[in-house]
């Protein structure tokens, strides 16, 4: 039979504070009561065990469980951007801006999501973000909300194609990510598709042959996260519209309006004014907003989608109607602040940074740096940055601090680019650098 030994009266382990006294301590009360027991009882037992195998003092025990324990009951945790990727989809795409996060935080409990509360009767679910979408798009007449982007051009294609054709480009028969093809989401829904054209070099006459009695709709479809040069050619909204069919746009990247600083990403109002039926976009790319699918165009083309029976299936809860409607009607987007960020400034502040961490003995330098759009938006685009550079160990080191932060890795070194960086968090990104360093 086997016995446990026991520690010697001695020994170290023998002070390591018990869980219930432990559990007494006011910060893990209040923990508990903000977090749930489960995780307050973990961090209790993860440092317990640390000061058993001596890698902490027994008195420090309950402050190392304060320290362990999560900032939010949710598995997700927050990390600082500094990769240079404006739309990094690893990272959940646009950071959402203040004025949608406290929409988000008020949308949480019961709200008018479905009824008028003048008239006491249901209401046109997320009828204020709708019209505020509208507002955007002028040339809209009608707009919808599904979950994805994705979901909109699936949305369509069963609404207005099932057992009918959607004549689409060779060269638009884009993979959308982590393995998702175009065409393999389009036949799903039961649609037929006809391709024209080659992989280079689709003109209207390809599209005008393939245009029949069995035509639902030209489709075309932003190629976001890849370029074709060379030997090119890409029939245009205008003439396409002729041809006496819906054209359909999937422009992907959000982007509602034309921006000086993209001057080669569709955007949806320019679309829509060239005559497209339906535009589908994706809300959490260049719109800065939550992760959701938008539909803008004609009221009978836009109306048929949203009476649907899948329309059901790919509703957006509350939570995005509320982020969505703040993102169109609120203050400008984190997104859009990186963006249009100021060169010069960015190197001020890499500067600056850099400046203190040196003098605690950090190795660290500023040094220019280019970011990209990301998210499968204005691929070839660059933008001027500048980024603090560190040893790459550092890489892993800032991955796994206390507050999170992830760079990238170039020629040997960590880049920590500031464009993707809000200058309010200037601080919190060098005391996450201290931290890495040991300082």
């Amino acid at each position: 039979m086997d016995h446990q030994v026991e520690a010697p009266p001695s020994d170290p382990r023998r002070r390591v504070p018990r869980t219930d006294a432990l559990l007494r301590d006011p910060r893990l009360r209040e923990a508990a009561a903000r977090l749930g027991e489960a995780p307050v009882k973990s961090a209790v037992r993860q440092a317990q065990e640390r000061a058993r195998r001596g890698a902490v003092a027994p008195e420090e025990v309950a402050d190392t469980a304060v320290a362990l324990l999560p900032r939010t009951a949710g598995g997700l945790r927050p990390v600082l951007n500094a990769t240079g990727v404006l739309l990094h989809t690893n990272l959940g795409r646009a950071p959402l801006s203040a004025a949608a996060r406290r929409a988000v935080a008020e949308a949480a409990g019961p709200t008018d999501v479905e009824l008028d509360l003048t008239t006491g009767v249901r209401a046109r679910r997320g009828r204020t973000a709708l019209a505020a979408l509208r507002e955007r798009v002028p040339s809209a007449e009608a707009a919808h909300v599904v979950n994805n982007g994705a979901a909109a051009l699936v949305l369509a294609a069963t609404a207005l194609a099932a057992g009918r054709e959607i004549i689409v480009g060779r060269g638009e028969l884009v993979e959308i990510g982590d393995g998702f093809r175009l065409p393999d989401l389009l036949v799903s829904t039961g649609a037929r598709l006809r391709e024209v054209g080659t992989t280079n070099r689709t003109t209207p006459a390809d599209y005008a042959a393939a245009v029949g009695e069995r035509t639902a709709f030209v489709l075309k479809v932003h190629p976001s996260n890849f370029r074709i040069t060379g030997f090119t050619r890409a029939a245009d909204i205008t003439e396409l519209v002729p041809l006496g069919v819906p054209v359909v746009v999937d422009i992907g990247s959000g982007l509602l309006a034309p921006h000086p600083l993209l001057p080669g990403e569709p955007d949806a109002e320019t679309q829509l004014r060239a005559g497209a039926a339906l535009v589908t976009a994706s809300g959490d790319k260049l719109l800065g907003g939550p992760q959701c699918g938008l539909l803008l165009g004609a009221q009978d083309v836009v109306g048929t989608l949203a009476r649907h029976p899948l329309a059901r299936a790919l509703r957006v809860d509350k939570l995005t109607l509320a982020a969505l409607e703040a993102t169109l009607t609120g203050p400008g987007t984190p997104t859009g602040e990186a963006l249009t960020a100021d060169p010069a400034r960015l190197r001020q502040r890499a500067e600056r940074i850099a400046r203190a961490l040196g003098a605690d003995g950090v190795d660290v330098r500023a040094v220019d740096s280019e970011a990209t759009v990301g998210g499968g938006g204005a691929p070839g685009v660059r933008l001027p940055s500048a980024a603090l550079s560190l040893p790459e160990r550092y890489a892993a080191a800032l991955r796994a601090g206390a507050d999170p932060v992830v760079g990238r890795l170039a020629g040997g070194r960590c880049l920590l680019d500031l464009r993707t960086v809000p200058e309010a968090d200037d601080e919190r990104l060098a005391a996450a650098v201290r931290s890495a360093a040991g300082r």
